[in-house]
């Protein structure tokens, strides 16, 4: 930007893109309602092109200055000729905008695709911002229209695009083309025929394509050694794309024939923080998506992934029915909460994979951070040390079981992190596994209680085994209690040290 020489308007270059007035940025349409004098360029029949893209977003009362070309025949007697006519048309332009910036009014000057690439602004630019303050906006190439148009990719990686006027010479086109890796020759109209030569020539006629008026409601997109040389305007242009685009051979997007696979992702404990990149592309590459409801409600949806809900007790015919998807070819993702190796899906799938039927069947799990880690972090470091993860949940064990277990754990003086520790109809379980610690543990020991982390309705208390208090606990909590060593500092928080002392 060039900065201020005292007098108070301001000069705006505004790029308004190819020809969708959709394709105008938001900066461009701001500065062109608010500008007091719209400027643009126009033929002698008056339409301007710059303008009609730019007319949904002109202000009331605006001052409009059109800029009318001179035609060739007007440069003929011209001592310059036509460019001599053309340096005296840009001089008068420029004259016409200054007495509008002395006075102080914002002026804003049209430009079709950018300003500053093959632009008409920049010769006004050139007058004008060395004296007042001026800002340039870019807009939508006509380059990249047609190359969205045609639906290929300019360049990639380390290959090298050249822009060139189709109004160089012949043989200077041809050089240049055969060694280009990609290419665009713009201004044809009726340069149109020697580039067309130019690109046969080079050897490259069959690789380029014809692209006319991108981005307009008259657009147009055919190989170039097809186009009748009578019919192409002068807002069109030829390309010649990456080559690297030339020589792939597209793979059919069908789904592919054989297994496809299954892959079992962890959610995390919540949303979209807690979720590991690797799960974010395991989901985001799926073309069907198995799960629990709940789980599955916390998957954006997307339109061209099957989604496959179940209740909370059918694993194994979850996991059976995500096999047989993969066997038919489908890219599965069976999701679970927190991690799947944790209480979750990655046991079941890996079963009921295990069957002959499944042996083809590629499988993997994907992990996710467990609710035992989220719960942990809210207070500090209570798994500091070593710990076990059990689940009070009584129906795939017997209660013996878990009461045997949590009675060697507190024996052995390890941090235990609880899951399923209670339900509507699993009310006993949690106060008998309290009893059971307290033969081992002492009263005080720190408990921390974890409801809903990284969900909206979060809470975490810390208290102790002996005021432990089974009635607040449900089955969206998980408890941790700590071990002889574990400790609640002065501000709250948990830890258990790794230096053990018994």
């Amino acid at each position: 930007m060039t900065e201020p020489t005292g007098r108070t308007g301001r000069l705006y270059g505004v790029g308004v893109g190819p020809g969708d007035p959709e394709l105008v940025t938001v900066k461009a349409a701001r500065l062109i309602g608010a500008a007091d004098v719209v400027a643009y360029h126009s033929a002698r029949h008056g339409r301007s092109i710059a303008r009609s893209i730019a007319a949904p977003h002109l202000g009331d009362g605006q001052t409009e200055e059109p800029m009318v070309y001179p035609v060739t025949t007007e440069a003929t007697g011209h001592p310059g000729g036509y460019r001599g006519a053309l340096d005296e048309f840009y001089a008068d332009c420029a004259a016409r905008l200054a007495e509008h910036l002395d006075a102080g009014r914002d002026v804003a000057v049209l430009s079709e695709g950018d300003p500053l690439f093959y632009g008409s602004y920049m010769h006004l630019h050139k007058r004008l911002a060395p004296h007042y303050p001026t800002e340039v906006v870019p807009g939508v190439t006509s380059l990249s229209a047609a190359a969205a148009a045609a639906g290929r990719p300019l360049v990639e990686g380390e290959e090298t695009l050249t822009v060139l006027p189709g109004t160089l010479p012949g043989d200077e086109l041809t050089e240049r083309l055969r060694g280009a890796d990609a290419a665009a020759v713009l201004k044809l109209g009726r340069t149109f025929t020697k580039v067309r030569q130019a690109f046969e020539d080079a050897g490259r006629l069959g690789d380029a394509h014809y692209v006319e008026r991108a981005a307009s409601d008259r657009q147009r997109v055919t190989p170039l050694a097809e186009v009748d040389p009578a019919e192409v305007p002068y807002m069109s242009l030829a390309l010649l794309t990456s080559p690297a685009d030339r020589s792939f051979e597209a793979p059919s997007p069908a789904r592919p024939d054989g297994p496809g696979g299954v892959t079992v992702v962890g959610l995390g404990p919540a949303g979209r923080p807690w979720l590991t990149p690797e799960a974010q592309d395991v989901l985001a590459s799926a073309t069907d998506l198995v799960g629990y409801g709940p789980y599955l409600d916390r998957v954006p949806a997307n339109a061209r992934q099957r989604r496959h809900a179940s209740g909370n007790r059918v694993e194994a015919d979850r996991a059976r029915h995500a096999l047989l998807l993969a066997r038919d070819g489908a890219r599965v993702a069976v999701v679970s909460s927190g991690d799947p190796g944790v209480f979750a899906m990655a046991a079941a799938v890996l079963e009921a994979a295990s069957e002959d039927e499944f042996a083809d069947v590629p499988v993997r799990v994907a992990p996710g951070l467990t609710a035992a880690q989220a719960v942990a972090s809210r207070v500090g470091a209570p798994l500091g040390h070593d710990f076990c993860v059990m689940s009070l949940s009584d129906l795939l064990k017997p209660w013996d079981v878990v009461a045997r277990r949590l009675s060697a754990a507190a024996e052995a003086d390890l941090v235990l992190a609880l899951y399923n520790p209670s339900s509507s109809r699993r009310r006993h379980q949690l106060p008998a596994a309290r009893d059971l610690l307290l033969e081992h543990r002492s009263p005080e020991t720190p408990v921390v209680v974890g409801r809903d982390v990284g969900g909206d309705a979060e809470s975490v208390t810390v208290t102790t085994l002996g005021k432990l208090d089974p009635d607040q606990v449900d089955m969206r909590c998980l408890v941790i209690v700590g071990s002889s060593t574990t400790r609640v500092t002065d501000r709250g928080l948990v830890y258990t040290p790794r230096r053990y002392r018994s």
